[in-house]
């Protein structure tokens, strides 16, 4: 078992000034890279603060077990394993596999401005109408079983500013307990007024043991259907469920 202790401090980033690239500062790139070559077969990797950036070069190699990472929280990746809790918990950014697939990547002003142009297209709704595939999405995570999920419903009508109920069955087909996070997202490629090819409305956290299965609730407030325009607004639209595996 390697472990590589990898990231940034506050002379290459921080929150006052912007990084120049994602890229590894030094030759902490060629470490994981020799590590890796060394022992293949076993590996860790942690970022002590700063972004996922060593994710990028993770991609186009072999990625690590177990990434530890801090984001703004000291300490927090370390304790759960050292108490003996089950992994479950996901990402709440998504990785990069290349630099250059980073939708949003050049905000240099011009003439003193600098136009945000993404509109709702951020973070990982950026990703989804860019096409490009990273190393590891929003929403991403493993523990140490595999989940299946059928039986997906919904209401077939819901009214404005009602909150509806979404349910699915989680099955846990491995040999371990485990916890699943259950991600509900909504689309409407053809909306009056744009909007993100998916975007998530609701989650919700469930524990199974092995070789059993769980009945999940998922609150989804209509409001995050809605969108702004001198008021919530509302388009009438069939309804329908389809569950998929985490990308």
């Amino acid at each position: 078992m390697a472990l590589v202790v990898v990231g940034t401090n506050s002379v290459v980033e921080s929150e006052g000034y912007d990084r120049d690239t994602l890229a590894l500062p030094g030759r902490q790139d060629d470490l994981v890279r020799a590590v890796v070559a060394a022992n293949p077969a076993h590996r860790g990797a942690g970022q002590r603060r700063g972004t996922g950036a060593h994710a990028v070069a993770g991609r186009r190699r072999r990625p690590a077990d177990r990434l530890v990472r801090r984001p703004g929280v000291r300490q927090c990746g370390r304790r759960r394993p050292a108490r003996g809790r089950r992994a479950g918990r996901r990402l709440p950014t998504t990785w990069p596999a290349a630099e250059a697939d980073v939708p949003v990547l050049d905000c240099t002003p011009v003439d003193g401005v600098v136009e945000y142009a993404e509109g709702v297209h951020i973070g990982y709704r950026a990703w989804l109408r860019s096409g490009a595939q990273p190393a590891y999405w929003f929403g991403s995570g493993r523990g140490y079983t595999s989940f299946e999920l059928t039986g997906v419903a919904a209401p077939a009508e819901a009214a404005p500013g009602q909150v509806v109920t979404v349910t699915v069955e989680v099955s846990n087909t491995g040999e371990r307990d485990g916890k699943e996070v259950v991600q509900v997202y909504a689309e409407r490629p053809d909306s009056v007024v744009d909007r993100p090819v998916r975007w998530l409305v609701g989650s919700a956290a469930v524990r199974v043991p092995a070789g059993e299965t769980a009945r999940v609730e998922v609150a989804v407030p209509t409001r995050y259907l809605a969108y702004w325009a001198d008021g919530w607004q509302y388009e009438p639209a069939p309804t329908g469920c389809a569950s998929a595996p985490r990308r």
